[in-house]
């Protein structure tokens, strides 16, 4: 370990690995930055750029990379289901051969990496809340499947690489994350739903809006992905990080329209296929090991969002 670590992000151009560098510059870190830009921002990163302690490469993941760091954030996939399956194939290399290069990234430079998986290995959930112990129900040739089964390989992947090589791996189970630089075409609901308010567009509800979702603030999830990283070496994961607090999607809307004082009204159309009706993390494990548990509520959370979309579309109506 250098004496400033080293710490490689990939995807950190992305809504949760720009937050990611951020604080990892605050904590003194020297961050290297990867990024190809599919779904990542440069405008996410920009005020980064002058840092002495931070660098950006513009590199795609399902090639191999060789540099010296002594830790890996492994953040980079698309996650929304509109960028996920606009080309799936390319989605399932980036979670496949992506965890390969960055696995051998790190037997060579014998870096910690900790990979950023998914609530979606859990599929539509037959037990709830859901634990890490639980093995999921998920399609294995649906259209959602180039993201679950890609996410569910890469932790096969880690852990083959923990028992073959001795790896130092930590796996962290990602659940419904929201915040400042989401981006608002992803097609996520908390991004929809502030953007149609704010420009008082109907708002899209999937189903009856009473499937469930736990949203978790940006800077909470960051905060358990780093304390996941510095824990000791035998917490491998898998661990759940999300907000346990579970709203109807139909709720959701209602916070939205209430905060932004909107207009809008609730539209229901077909639910997609293989859309999981619930989603709720036990995150037993992270309060035992991590010490670790949300503490941003969903209004809270929504208003510095919906400050953020409000700028947004503001920068965008004047250009």
């Amino acid at each position: 370990m250098h004496l400033t670590p080293r710490v490689l992000v990939s995807g950190g151009a992305g809504f949760i690995g720009s937050h990611l560098c951020d604080r990892l510059i605050d904590k003194g870190h020297e961050v290297l930055c990867v990024d190809n830009f599919f779904t990542g921002a440069r405008a996410n990163i920009v005020h980064l750029l002058d840092s002495k302690s931070f660098e950006m490469m513009r590199h795609d993941v399902t090639f191999p990379l060789f540099v010296e760091v002594d830790q890996i954030y492994n953040m980079a996939c698309p996650a929304s289901p509109v960028h996920y399956q606009f080309d799936p194939v390319q989605t399932t290399k980036t979670s496949v051969h992506g965890a390969i290069n960055m696995l051998g990234l790190a037997k060579r430079t014998k870096a910690r990496i900790l990979q950023a998986s998914t609530s979606e290995v859990y599929g539509d959930p037959s037990v709830h809340p859901q634990e890490e112990s639980y093995w999921g129900n998920v399609n294995p040739i649906g259209p959602r499947s180039c993201y679950d089964e890609g996410k569910r390989c890469a932790e096969t992947l880690f852990f083959d690489y923990y028992r073959q090589h001795n790896l130092e791996i930590k796996v962290a189970r990602i659940f419904n994350t929201y915040g400042p630089r989401m981006n608002p075409n992803d097609g996520r609901v908390v991004s929809n739903f502030i953007v149609q308010a704010l420009k008082g567009e109907d708002i899209t509800l999937y189903g009856d809006g009473q499937q469930t979702r736990s949203f978790c603030y940006v800077d909470d999830l960051v905060e358990g992905l780093i304390r996941l990283m510095e824990s000791p070496a035998s917490v491998t994961g898998p661990i759940n990080l999300g907000n346990p607090g579970e709203f109807t999607i139909k709720e959701l809307a209602e916070n939205v329209i209430d905060l932004t004082g909107s207009k809008s009204k609730m539209v229901n159309k077909p639910l997609p296929e293989d859309d999981p009706r619930q989603r709720q993390p036990d995150i037993t494990r992270a309060k035992a090991n991590l010490d670790w548990e949300p503490t941003i509520a969903l209004r809270a959370g929504l208003t510095k969002t919906i400050a953020y979309f409000d700028e947004l579309l503001k920068q965008h109506a004047s250009a």
